[in-house]
Formats: C-alpha cells, structure tokens, sequence
C-alpha cells in the first residue's frame, strides 16, 4: 500500500515535562499532553539519581500538517535521560508541511537519545531544536535522518526538509545552525552536501573534547570543537550504523560529561 497524507485532519499535539531532584532521586515532577504524544512511566535502571523516559508518539507517523512539540525542564540536581521507542516516519504530503519542535531548558542534565528518523520520498518536513542551558548544565543529544527508505529502493527525490538547531548557554548563543535540503536537489548528491548518502547524524555534547582516544573510538564519525561543545558527525547509507556509532561514542563520552558510565535503555533491547 502506498503511504500518502491522510484524509483525517492532522495531529496536533504538545508534550510538557518537568524533572526534578528531591533528596537523592530525579523524579518526573510534572508532565502534561495535548494531542497523541505521551511519556510511559518512568524507569530508573541505573538507580534514583537518573531517570529514564520514553517519549510515544502512538499514531507511529508524522504526515502533512502534524505539529509536535516536546518541551523539556530540567531543574538543577536533576539528571533525565530520554529516547523513543522505535524510528519516527515521515510520510509523503500533498503539499503541508509537518513540524517537530523540541525545546530543552537545562539546569540539571538531561540527555535526548531517540531512534532515527525516516524521512519518506515527497516529506514536507520542519525540525526545531532549542536547548537554552544554564551555567554548570550537561547535556547530550543526537539526531539521525535518514533520506528515503533505501532498503525498499526509495530515494528522496521530492519534497524539501528545514532544519534549525540553537543551543544557548546563560542565554548566550554558542552553536546555530540551520539548513534546507530539497529532495533531488544537487545539494543532495554534491560533495558540499550530502555526497549522494541517504543518512545524516548529529551528535552533541557539552564539555568533551575530541580527543586522539575518542577519535579512535569511532572513525566512522567526524569529530570537532565547538564553543565548548563536542559535535560528532555521521554521513553514510545506514541508520544501524550511524546509531551503532554514536551509542558507542556515548559510552565514552558520558563518563566524561556526567560522571556515569553509559545503562543502556531499557527499549532499546526489546
């Protein structure tokens, strides 16, 4: 079947949620929804002081006019640490756009970890990231697109995707970044675009450098300094790999970052 915008008017829903740390545990103070887009309840594999979340999106697929929105606080003390349950699908559309925002405010540390994001031939697609971080915040973040669905031989030929990141910190900007990519633009197969690849990864994190080890940790992935922040880069054909990669870079990075070796997601095991 040929997936396509649906008939039914679009989703539009709002997902806030409040981490706090009380004596010794990082607890999920409050959190509201509006629309299809709830949090399950919280886990603590790796004890109180860090709390796991998995943010659902239950309709499974983003199609023409959906709105999400994901606002996150993290007081200080406190320590999140959030994913999804599988890949988000963004299905071709008949001409609206569909939008995603994610707005972070970090005091504590909190960290957004979530499964690839599919980016279906003729999506309309609109990505917003704001991390606003204040003095002494800790934050880890990463972000795969995957462009068409290779493994059933679709490449992204139409539709266009808007891209837009800003991190703050004590409401300084210290990284901004913005972007556009058109499907079958030359921007798509050029060497000062995406090379003909199909998958694109970011990977961020507050105060880790790029060391000659970490380098070597993960050669697949291109690694730099900026302003404090370390950003990893992934460009290939393979959503599996750039998560493989950037998980492994994790485990060395998070010691460094937060003081705690990496406890895998629970999810991510089932």
């Amino acid at each position: 079947m040929r997936l396509a915008e649906p008939l039914a008017a679009s989703w539009k829903a709002c997902l806030s949620l409040a981490f706090e740390r009380r004596d010794e545990r990082t607890v999920l103070a409050s959190r509201s929804h509006d629309g299809p887009l709830v949090v399950q309840r919280p886990l603590y594999p790796e004890g109180g002081e860090v709390c796991h979340a998995i943010v659902v999106h239950p309709p499974g697929g983003i199609a023409g006019g959906d709105e999400l929105t994901l606002d996150v606080a993290c007081e200080r003390g406190a320590h999140a640490l959030l994913t999804t349950p599988g890949a988000g699908k963004w299905y071709r559309s008949g001409g609206a756009h569909a939008a995603q925002s994610l707005a972070f405010r970090v005091a504590g540390t909190l960290e957004w970890l979530p499964r690839e994001t599919i980016l279906f031939d003729g999506a309309l697609a609109e990505l917003r990231t704001s991390v606003e971080l204040a003095g002494g915040a800790r934050f880890i973040g990463w972000e795969v697109l995957c462009f068409g669905r290779r493994g059933s031989g679709e490449q992204f030929t139409r539709g266009c995707v808007s891209l837009s990141t800003r991190i703050a910190e004590a409401g300084r900007p210290i990284f901004v970044e913005q972007g556009e990519l058109a499907g079958g633009s030359r921007l798509m197969n050029s060497p000062a675009g995406l090379g003909g690849r199909s998958v694109l990864g970011s990977f961020i994190a507050t105060s880790a450098g790029a060391s000659a080890e970490l380098r070597a940790a993960v050669p697949e992935l291109a690694l730099t300094e900026v302003s404090g922040l370390l950003i990893a880069r992934y460009l290939g054909d393979s959503s599996e790999q750039a998560l493989r990669a950037f998980t492994r870079l994790w485990t060395h990075v998070r010691p460094l970052v937060v003081g705690r070796a990496a406890v895998m997601p629970r999810i991510w095991s089932t």
